[in-house]
């Protein structure tokens, strides 16, 4: 018997509010979880002690928008690939399936190649809507537009933009400007504002939103296009609406953290082990599960070789590997086989 869907999101909100005040509390400075707490609360108008202006900014100006960045991103990337995997029933399919990544890779580094750095979010996100743009006209040349000549399309999408990315650093980037661009490449939450909040957190609302009120619809797709119109889905509107809203989600995502690999593929898989496949039990799990995630991973990113930053793709990947494996070994026989 599976447990209770209030249950697992009362321990999994619970999880995150602790791991958001604990991973702020990491790093040189010497801080309290109530230092982190009354520094919040302050700036939220509540009756609190004062905390020093220096605990103050490193909390408010520093790590608190990075930690709430990285909750969204998780959050909206697991959300975006367990959509993905049921859309296309394909269970390696991620948020980048279909060429988002390598497009907002390519307008990242465009921006960055020029020093306006500014423009990065702006920039990764009409590169991420571009591919899109281009993966669906490519999949639609050859007649009906189905998933996997979608899936081709974006593989071919990806490879052009990647080309396209790697042109632009061995043409222009130099000094400082290649290693921003590396770093970014390799996901980083370095970066992190309060505007990168908003974009993250915003995405993940309102789009986030849409995607899990859809958690009926995304069941039907699981017994195949012939069942869910049966069911009364309009399959093909509801599929490209869905996988619209999942690029625009991601590319939300992917213009203020780069390319994460692993957590959109990884967590929808390991949270169904828990939840079982039904999506209005799956999706808000997941989104939990991915934020808290991701939290822990920023963390280790910026603190195992401290002064020294790494990329936080670097952990995933690392996490992730060995987490597939065992995700492969226990899925014999099912549809990893």
């Amino acid at each position: 018997m599976r447990p209770p869907l209030v249950l697992l999101l009362a321990v999994g909100l619970a999880l995150l509010v602790v791991s958001l005040l604990v991973t702020v509390t990491i790093g040189p400075a010497d801080l309290s979880v109530a230092e982190v707490a009354r520094a919040v609360g302050g700036h939220l108008g509540l009756p609190v002690a004062d905390v020093s202006r220096l605990h103050d900014a490193i909390v408010w100006d520093l790590r608190l928008p990075r930690v709430l960045t990285a909750a969204a991103v998780g959050a909206g990337l697991a959300v975006s690939g367990a959509v993905m995997q049921s859309l296309t029933r394909n269970p390696l399919a991620d948020p980048y399936l279909l060429g988002l990544s390598s497009g907002a890779s390519l307008g990242a580094v465009a921006v960055l190649v020029v020093g306006v750095a500014v423009l990065l979010p702006v920039a990764a996100f009409a590169g991420a809507l571009a591919a899109l743009v281009a993966t669906l006209t490519l999949a639609r040349t050859s007649g009906t537009l189905t998933p996997s000549r979608a899936v081709l399309a974006g593989l071919a999408v990806s490879q052009l933009a990647a080309a396209g990315t790697s042109f632009v650093i061995f043409w222009s980037a130099t000094g400082d400007s290649y290693r921003e661009i590396l770093s970014w490449l390799m996901g980083s939450l370095a970066g992190a504002t309060w505007s990168s909040v908003a974009i993250a957190g915003g995405g993940l609302v309102v789009v986030g939103s849409v995607l899990v009120a859809a958690a009926t619809r995304l069941d039907a797709f699981a017994f195949g296009d012939t069942s869910a119109a049966a069911l009364g889905i309009a399959v093909d509107r509801t599929r490209w609406t869905l996988m619209t809203l999942v690029a625009l989600l991601t590319g939300a995502m992917v213009a203020v953290s780069g390319a994460i690999g692993f957590v959109g593929l990884i967590l929808p898989h390991a949270v169904s082990v828990v939840t079982g496949p039904a999506h209005r039990r799956l999706l808000p799990v997941a989104a939990v599960t991915g934020a808290v995630f991701l939290v822990w991973a920023d963390t280790l990113a910026r603190t195992v070789f401290d002064p020294r930053e790494l990329p936080v793709g670097i952990v995933t990947a690392l996490i992730g590997v060995p987490v597939f494996a065992v995700l492969l070994r226990r899925g014999r026989g099912t549809a990893w086989s």
